[in-house]
């Protein structure tokens, strides 16, 4: 029987639980008065000493039949998730409108009419405050059942006021699930594309999100629907290269948050990922004080004590951490100083390796391969190019994949491993065709290497040289200047004509932008 490593739910969810979460489950199981021979609570206890998932080895424990199996591990399944549920760590918000609700609909069932709307009139509150409006929608929808099977009497406009207040609460609802469908198919084509590759797609993006943007006023808008408005400006921005633009809309994402201090902890995931945004426009505009400043910022948050910790938070801190650790030396090329992160990287990913997605890994690699290449380390340059290149399974970025192929080219030839360098261009070449990614940079460098092998020596700076005015007239247009975010072509051809390693020509251009 084939051994699902990792690759089963069950065996997956065991797996996440912290010390306290497994002891909290064995006191919960307790309290059922589940006896110690119990199938699920053996099986729990298999699991979770087991390193992989092997369902052989779990019928050969004798713990559960064959035909039991499917049944015991769903029932398993449902009871941790059910202790989970209990656990205080994982009480928010939700949860306590959630339960409130639940608990009015108890007594709505019993009868006792009163005591439901007492109980719901606190729980919309606490919803409404909270810019949990889905839930407060669906109170003021419970509460309208009861008003009309039971007249309180208590309040003359009561049925105004709530079908008032359904009304405001639906409208917002809409406008927010507008606005995140909007943001989440700009997100969707980011993740599959990266930034737009030429005007036909400039335009179809434009006119998707002018189409698709709700007419909105702004000063009626709860935090809940600001947020969703400023995601969509930002992804169109970053759709089109619009790096300002990009800078602008995340720092009102993350001053958003930092004006309610209270959503922070209620959506850390949101609170994160602006900050991560914020940090890679910076990035882009090669900002680095600001950059420094608002990373520190973001640390001194993220580092705070009531700061949320569970799994998921975890991994992002993680991620955005070490992905702007690394950013901060491409800004200003000091790849060398940037080096000794890499290690350290590594081996902080182990324990990650099964909350952070194939994606990422690869974007930590590309991060690497270009801190090497910088630095003039061709070969483990190649080393962690070769990581995404032979990674057949990988479906998303597809820019990613192309640079890294461009650069792998690039390295191959300053490591002076060119003897393979004709089969490397030739399916590389194929490659870009299939991902129809051949923009002119990269016709220009593929046409500069294959007749490389045609230059004599004394010549090879003049052809630097023509290379460097062709690309130099790409640097600023609107769609060819995207081939630079990925691999500064540019400096690196000057640190050829001039002999200088490449971090050298970056610094010296970032002090001279940084001076003026």
């Amino acid at each position: 029987m084939i051994t699902k490593d990792q690759k089963d739910n069950l065996f997956s969810l065991i797996k996440s639980l912290t010390k306290s979460e497994k002891r909290q489950f064995k006191l919960y199981v307790g309290r059922l008065g589940v006896n110690s021979d119990s199938k699920f609570l053996n099986l729990f206890n298999l699991l979770d000493k087991a390193k992989t998932y092997n369902e052989a080895f779990i019928l050969k424990s004798g713990i559960v039949k064959k035909q039991q199996l499917a049944n015991v591990k769903a029932h398993l399944y449902k009871q941790i998730l059910i202790s989970l549920k209990l656990n205080p760590s994982h009480q928010n918000v939700r949860l306590q409108i959630r339960e409130q609700l639940d608990f009015a609909s108890i007594l709505y069932h019993k009868g006792l009419y009163k005591q439901s709307l007492k109980i719901l009139d606190k729980a919309k509150e606490l919803a409404i405050v909270n810019e949990e409006k889905n839930s407060a929608f669906e109170i003021v929808e419970l509460e309208k059942v009861i008003e009309s099977q039971y007249i309180t009497r208590s309040i003359s406009t009561r049925a105004d006021e709530l079908a008032i207040q359904a009304k405001e609460l639906s409208s917002l609802n809409v406008i927010a699930s507008k606005l995140s469908n909007l943001s989440l198919q700009l997100y969707s084509t980011i993740l599959k594309t990266g930034y737009i590759r030429n005007e036909e797609e400039a335009n179809m993006v434009i006119n998707y999100f002018n189409k698709s943007l709700p007419k909105v006023k702004i000063e009626k808008l709860g935090f809940r629907e600001k947020l969703w408005l400023y995601k969509a400006n930002l992804w169109q921005s970053f759709l089109l290269q619009d790096f300002l633009n990009c800078y602008k809309y995340a720092s009102k994402w993350v001053n958003l948050f930092y004006e309610n201090p209270s959503m922070i902890n209620l959506n850390p995931v949101f609170f994160l990922k602006g900050n991560n945004y914020l940090l890679e426009a910076l990035f882009f505009i090669g900002n680095k004080p600001k950059f420094l400043e608002k990373f520190s910022e973001f640390e001194a948050t993220v580092q705070k004590n009531n700061f949320p910790t569970d799994e998921n938070v975890a991994s992002l801190v993680f991620l955005y951490s070490n992905f702007h650790s690394i950013n901060k030396h491409f800004i200003d090329g000091s790849f060398e100083e940037g080096l000794h992160l890499i290690p350290k990287i590594e081996k902080t990913l182990i324990p990650f390796s099964n909350r952070i997605d194939p994606h990422h890994k690869m974007i930590f690699y590309y991060k690497f391969a270009s801190l090497h290449f910088g630095a003039g380390n061709n070969k483990e340059c190649i080393k962690y190019l070769d990581k995404i290149i032979s990674n057949k399974t990988l479906s998303m970025r597809e820019d990613l994949l192309c640079f890294s192929r461009v650069l792998n080219l690039v390295a191959h030839y300053e490591a002076g491993l060119d003897y393979h360098l004709e089969t490397l261009l030739r399916s590389t070449y194929k490659f870009l065709i299939k991902m129809n990614d051949l923009h002119e940079v990269q016709k220009e460098m593929i046409k500069f290497i294959r007749g490389l092998q045609d230059i004599y020596p004394h010549d090879l700076k003049n052809a630097f040289k023509e290379l460097h005015k062709t690309l130099k007239t790409f640097e600023d247009h609107p769609y060819e200047r995207r081939a630079f975010l990925y691999l500064d072509i540019i400096s690196w051809l000057e640190s050829k004509i001039e002999n200088k390693p490449v971090g050298v020509i970056i610094q010296t251009k970032y002090l001279a932008k940084k001076s003026s």
